[in-house]
């Protein structure tokens, strides 16, 4: 039941237990996996169904993946994509965004709660409904990334392939249920979003330069510093530095956007590659049931925060859900619904995810409410 080393959460490492292939061995299934998501992305597309490109692509790659076929997104390719999409989401940090960032950290500070009652509410389910060990719900549960998951669960000898399977369920089901439910009870349009993009050909040379030269100097400073998802969060974080201080006011071009969505959403459908649905049924029910309760958590936290908070209720839905921060971060991208919002929230949860989580495994742990590891 061993799953693809893609880390759709955090962007970026492969699972601790394995040894990273070569380029060259994974580039015909990457390639395949690319293929089948730019095709699922333009039936999706040709239905104006919302995010057609990575949803499209996720759908896709799933079902080639649980139909035998062998599907694998390099790591390093979504590295270099991760690097690009960092930098093109720091544009969303407008200079306006300063007249009304003092609000953010209310909502910010509600993140720990967030992730304590998400933390314990999917551990209850995945060990007392579900019978799971004690050790592998917990990491199974913790709205975390799923590499720094899987590396702490095998270190406190939990099952890292129900972990792995876990995550992967719950960000696949995020991701394709969000649009559609925007879709369906909100105002967005398909058409609208695909017109207001930007076309290539209408950015500068200078800022494309400077664009570039954010995201070599983000990223090298974010590994330096050892951020979490550096691939991300150090060019996002520069770009949005430069943005703020008006040196370039540059937008996503249609095409990059387009070509992030087919790869993020390959990377994650290709992920259950090597599975058999029926064999993993059972452990991906419990995910979709898992992932119904931190859905219902969120849109508990969106309405109490909208009462105090001038923020639109779907921003907060896409900045509190149990998605990845790359993935959710697109979708508000795509759906432009206050990106620098999202994108934001979603990486202080991951601070406070790697922050909190060894101590409240401890705190469990103390209190009885986790087992001891089995002996070899």
């Amino acid at each position: 039941m061993a799953a693809d080393p893609n880390d759709a959460e955090t962007d970026g490492t492969v699972r601790a237990s394995r040894q990273r292939p070569t380029f060259r061995s994974v580039l015909p299934r990457m390639l395949l996996a690319f293929a089948l998501g730019t095709a699922g992305g333009a039936v999706f597309y040709a239905l104006s169904l919302p995010l057609p490109w990575m949803l499209g692509a996720m759908m896709a790659t799933a079902i080639a993946a649980f139909s035998g076929v062998r599907l694998q997104v390099d790591n390093r390719v979504r590295t270099l994509m991760m690097v690009v999409l960092g930098t093109l989401l720091g544009s969303a940090f407008s200079p306006e965004i300063l007249d009304r960032i003092d609000e953010w950290p209310i909502s910010m500070l509600s993140l720990v709660g967030y992730v304590v009652l998400a933390s314990l509410m999917t551990f209850w389910f995945y060990h007392r409904v579900a019978g799971i060990e004690s050790r592998t719900s917990f990491f199974s549960g913790v709205p975390g990334g799923l590499a720094e998951m899987i590396t702490l669960g095998i270190a406190a000898g939990a099952d890292d392939r129900k972990i792995s399977l876990a995550h992967t369920t719950r960000i696949f089901l995020v991701v394709m249920t969000l649009p559609l439910a925007f879709r369906l009870f909100g105002d967005f349009d398909t058409a609208a979003r695909a017109r207001a993009s930007t076309s290539i050909l209408d950015i500068e040379l200078f800022d494309i330069a400077l664009l570039t030269a954010s995201a070599l100097v983000g990223f090298a400073g974010a590994r330096l510093l050892r951020i979490p998802a550096p691939q991300l969060t150090g060019p996002m974080f520069v770009s949005a530095a430069v943005h703020l201080t008006g040196l370039t006011s540059a937008v996503p071009p249609v095409i990059v956007v387009s070509i992030a969505q087919v790869i993020i959403g390959s990377a994650v459908g290709s992920r259950f590659s090597g599975l058999k649905l029926l064999e993993v049924a059972h452990y991906l029910m419990l995910g979709a049931i898992a992932t119904v309760l931190l859905l219902a958590l969120t849109l508990v936290y969106a309405f109490g925060l909208q009462q105090v908070m001038d923020v639109p209720f779907g921003a907060f839905v896409l900045a509190f859900s149990p998605g990845g921060l790359t993935e959710m971060s697109l979708v508000a991208l795509a759906m432009h619904i206050d990106t620098a919002f999202v994108a934001t929230h979603h990486m202080v949860r991951i601070f406070i995810v790697v922050a909190l989580t060894p101590y409240l495994f401890r705190a469990m742990g103390k209190f009885g409410m986790i087992s001891e590891p089995p002996e070899d």
